[in-house]
């Protein structure tokens, strides 16, 4: 283990302010490349939604009374879009480590338009004020919550791995509910998805900066960055989702 307060380099001993200084600059650097992701994911949502002819590309809509349209099915394209993001996932968690970071930053850009694609149909679902204000209630929850795992001296380790267990048995209540199509069900998920990724966000943050080596090669730094945010994009998809289930008003 290395000791907090120096830190050995080939270049020699780093001091404690050295070591956060450049811990700060990896945060950040993680939190910028989520932002500009959450970005580019609403921008291409919202453009899809705001031209009929490439919803027609990926939903089935009719006309409602008040002139709006609403989703009534998904097409082929749809479909493909829906389930592309996993794709991206899969290509950046078990290949990044044979690209260049450049690369796997510009297959993360393209995972957050494409999941921008599988998301556009939450605005003909949900009116667009109640999306806005879910995004501001997940921005200031997520905020608080990541505060939390990165000031926390506590470790999170245990509690980390608890949730994961709970994230498994959430995607397998989820596939069961596809068939049951209770509502009871639907609720008790949406609050444990709340909850499940609330802590998430609390424990991939600590998790995130803990993979923090000062002495790491600046290629590998860049990659993890990548993957770190990677991780919270997620935890905010997840959490943002789960909370409009709650307050979002149907269309």
């Amino acid at each position: 283990m290395v000791d907090r307060n120096t830190q050995y380099s080939p270049t020699g001993v780093r001091t404690a302010a050295e070591i956060d200084a450049g811990l700060r600059s990896y945060m950040l650097t993680v939190y910028n490349y989520m932002t500009i992701a959450l970005a580019l994911t609403g921008f291409v949502a919202l453009g899809v939604f705001q031209v009929p002819a490439l919803q027609d590309l990926f939903y089935q809509t009719a006309m409602a009374p008040d002139g709006s349209r609403m989703l009534v099915g998904v097409t082929g394209l749809g479909y493909i879009a829906m389930f592309s993001p996993l794709a991206f996932v899969l290509v950046l968690s078990f290949g990044i480590n044979r690209m260049q970071s450049s690369t796997a930053q510009l297959v993360f850009w393209a995972f957050a338009a494409v999941f921008g694609l599988s998301l556009s149909n939450i605005f003909l679902v949900y009116s667009g004020t109640s999306i806005a204000r879910t995004f501001f209630v997940t921005a200031a929850a997520f905020g608080g919550l990541s505060l939390y795992g990165y000031t926390t001296k506590k470790s999170l380790s245990a509690f980390g791995s608890f949730l994961v267990m709970g994230l498994f048995g959430l995607i397998i209540a989820m596939l069961v509910n596809m068939f049951l199509q209770s509502t009871m069900m639907q609720f008790v998920i949406s609050v444990a998805g709340v909850l499940i990724f609330a802590g998430l966000t609390a424990y991939d943050t600590q998790k995130i900066k803990l993979m923090y080596l000062e002495d790491d090669h600046p290629e590998l730094a860049r990659k993890k960055a990548i993957m770190g945010a990677l991780t919270l994009y997620l935890d905010f998809i997840n959490l943002f989702m789960f909370l409009l289930r709650f307050m979002g008003n149907r269309e």
